[in-house]
């Protein structure tokens, strides 16, 4: 009896424990003090999150991802920041959780027009998302009465400022909702390490002809900040 005892007394300790087992930390990585300040305020101060801003573009994007990583321990890395989308997917001022995160940019010219890294042999271009944790924040963002939209975002090092250039982006990825510049850089990091990789994007102009004047920063960043909120309840 007595070590039958000890064994569910043992038994509801490792239960007590797991229950109380904390959830594992969230690194945010945005490109920009303004977008880093954004999540932070949506956050309203979980402290199970850290947010960095590691620079614009994929290379600094990847080496922020990585030595952040190298430092703490983390179960889930989000790259979060505004971005374009592509009319008819993604409006201004909604949001984009992305599907998979997709370098739009690595490949070569030929002949016969642009072909990507992985058509020629040189490696995958594409990190995928965990599709149920996407389809739970689009749900939960959508919940919230936020407008949302999934879909593979492209990270380009150049962003796209013609008619020309967005329909030719547009037509070699038919499928996609935003471009950025960080996402696939901050998956590659995490993907190295074996956490999975999540892209948020708040949309601030479409993907086209670059008008800064009309873009909508601010309502974008607005955006940002109430799908950061809807993240500490999701991841």
């Amino acid at each position: 009896m007595e070590s039958k005892a000890h064994h569910h007394s043992g038994a509801a300790a490792r239960s007590a424990a797991a229950e109380e087992a904390p959830a594992p930390r969230v690194l945010i990585v945005t490109a920009v003090a303004a977008e880093r300040e954004a999540v932070l305020r949506g956050l309203a101060g979980s402290r199970r999150f850290d947010v960095i801003a590691a620079g614009a573009g994929p290379a600094a994007a990847a080496a922020g991802t990585a030595a952040a990583l190298a430092a703490g321990s983390y179960g889930c890395v989000v790259s979060a920041g505004i971005g374009g989308g592509f009319p008819g997917r993604a409006p201004v001022g909604s949001l984009v959780v992305a599907s998979e995160m997709r370098d739009a940019a690595l490949g070569a010219e030929t002949p016969e027009g642009f072909r990507s890294a992985a058509e020629l042999g040189f490696g995958s271009v594409s990190v995928p998302a965990p599709g149920g944790t996407v389809q739970a924040l689009a749900a939960a963002l959508a919940a919230a009465g936020l407008t949302v939209s999934t879909g593979p975002v492209l990270t380009v090092s150049t962003a796209t400022g013609t008619a020309g250039t967005a329909a030719a982006l547009a037509a070699r990825h038919p499928e996609a909702a935003a471009e950025a510049m960080e996402g696939h850089g901050v998956a590659v990091a995490a993907q190295a390490l074996g956490i999975a990789a999540l892209e948020l994007r708040a949309i601030s102009n479409p993907v086209g002809p670059r008008d800064r004047a009309a873009w909508k920063i601010n309502e974008a960043l607005d955006a940002l900040a109430a799908a950061a909120a809807i993240l500490r309840e999701v991841l």
